[in-house]
């Protein structure tokens, strides 16, 4: 979207002078015309003045309902004369600023209400985790824990279900209590402190649960898997008239969630990844004729194998599941590595999980796993390529290395740890203010309200012809594996 179309959008441009009152209407007007809609049960609810009232929120003052966050940002120029499309579509990341695809231009600002709909001291909440775990999920537990308590909410009514959905049904391990001096520390910690499991929700039995327990708020974090139980839920409390306000917080390691900046937990994996890239430049070095490999996660997008070779400036080649690459010929793969050992002596490779998918026989794979969604199986790519590589550098020293459990079960890094934190009082703010069927993220630096169904309608990647992927061969000078005669 281009500035003109942007200050038209606002009433700023026009052909006829407008007075500034005019200029504001008819900008907000159009606004609300192209504001993502988030579900509410106000309807059902008596709204009352917000505890924070006393202090104007500590003093930062309040998110009004009609504050908004832009979507699309990036202005594109004209293209270049012999190119077809525009620059954004030459040099963009697949995000909310790639061209327009039918979506509404503003979304909700998330933050603290002047006006809430819960009474805090009457209302019971629980938390759940589901899924694999990632860091940063007891940060959330925790933040939501503090500022539910905050809010006035009694230490009696928060809940943390144990072990995802299965806890809703499992007699053996009851809700746990999470009062201020349990969650106190478990930051500290990775992993989750309520357990986790991959489970799938009776959503049925879930809204019985909620409705049995007078659950006012239900905050889910978990993947896209859990967001989407999330949002069944949701449609599901509303059908029974239970006025259960469900928030879910995006978890994915693989940074893969349309519309928000990112994941909590990736900036982490990022970081933790590059140790792994380090062992592999030295047992690379150091052997003869060394080939160092690296397996990150990856399923359906390459960011955590990107980023972190960028960020690395160490890393050779790297192979994600959203470009395709080829092993055999002058332009393949193989080749290259081959011109790599011969100016330097060795080489390091980092690949993502779901990359070379297609090149794999399934049937004489080395291993198989199933995700925690159930998109089907992996052919297991890292040893596969070892195997490939030893055929045609056989006098070579490869060295595999998988740190997959070890990223994703730390304590997160000091920005995930802020990240975390805002994004769990977005959700409870949310929850107050009396929106349902949302999620929470910041778009822009700014957190927002999105509806669950949005941010699941398409999986974020890594554009091959896109920015991102661009500097990183760029960086390394990595060129397509194509075959070639």
């Amino acid at each position: 979207m281009c500035i003109n179309t942007f200050l038209a959008l606002i009433g700023v441009l026009g052909e006829t002078p407008r007075s500034p009152n005019s200029t504001l209407m008819l900008g907000s007007l159009q606004a609300e015309a192209d504001l993502i809609r988030c579900p509410t049960l106000r309807s059902q609810l008596v709204a009352q003045p917000s505890p924070f009232v006393v202090n104007n929120y500590h003093g930062g003052g309040f998110i009004a309902d009609d504050d908004r966050v832009l979507l699309q940002t990036i202005c594109s120029a004209p293209p270049r004369p012999g190119e077809g499309g525009s620059s954004t579509a030459r040099f963009t990341a697949k995000n909310m600023d790639e061209a327009d695809i039918g979506r509404p231009k503003f979304a909700l600002r998330a933050g603290p209400r002047e006006t809430i709909y819960y009474e805090p001291g009457d209302i019971t909440i629980a938390v759940l985790t589901v899924g694999g775990i990632c860091p940063g999920l007891n940060d959330i537990v925790r933040s939501i824990v503090i500022k539910a308590l905050d809010y006035g909410v009694s230490e009696s009514n928060i809940l943390g279900i144990r072990f995802g959905f299965r806890g809703f049904a499992d007699r053996a391990h009851k809700p746990l209590n999470l009062t201020r001096r349990v969650v106190q520390d478990i930051q500290l910690d990775g992993g989750s402190v309520l357990g986790t499991s991959r489970d799938k929700a009776n959503v049925e039995e879930v809204v019985k649960f909620l409705d049995l327990l007078k659950i006012d708020h239900l905050y889910v974090i978990g993947g896209r898997g859990a967001c989407s139980a999330a949002h069944a839920i949701q449609k599901h409390c509303a059908a029974s008239r239970v006025p259960t306000a469900v928030v879910a917080i995006p978890k994915s390691i693989d940074n893969d969630f349309m519309l928000f900046d990112k994941c909590f937990g990736f900036e982490t994996a990022v970081e933790e990844a590059q140790k792994a890239l380090m062992a592999a430049k030295v047992e690379a070095e150091s052997g003869y004729r060394g080939i160092g490999i690296v397996k990150l996660m990856g399923r359906r997008s390459g960011f955590i194998a990107v980023q972190a070779s960028l960020a690395s400036s160490i890393v050779d080649v790297v192979l994600i599941p959203e470009v395709h690459f080829e092993l055999d010929g002058q332009g393949g793969l193989l080749a290259y590595v081959e011109r790599i050992m011969r100016r330097n002596g060795h080489a390091v490779i980092c690949v993502a999980e779901g990359a070379g998918q297609g090149l794999m026989n399934k049937a004489a794979a080395v291993t198989s796993e199933v995700d925690e969604e159930d998109h089907g199986e992996l052919d297991d790519v890292g040893p596969w390529l070892k195997k490939k590589l030893k055929e045609r550098f056989e006098d070579a020293d490869i060295k595999y290395i998988d740190p997959s459990y070890i990223i994703r079960s730390i304590p997160p890094t000091s920005q995930d740890r802020v990240y975390c934190k805002m994004l769990a009082h977005s959700a409870v703010h949310a929850a107050f203010a009396g929106y349902t069927g949302v999620t929470v993220g910041a778009i822009h630096n700014k957190y927002c309200c999105i509806p669950i169904p949005m941010v699941l309608s398409q999986t974020r990647t890594v554009d091959p012809n896109g920015e991102l992927w661009a500097r990183l061969r760029a960086a390394i000078g990595q060129p397509n594996f194509v075959k070639t005669a």
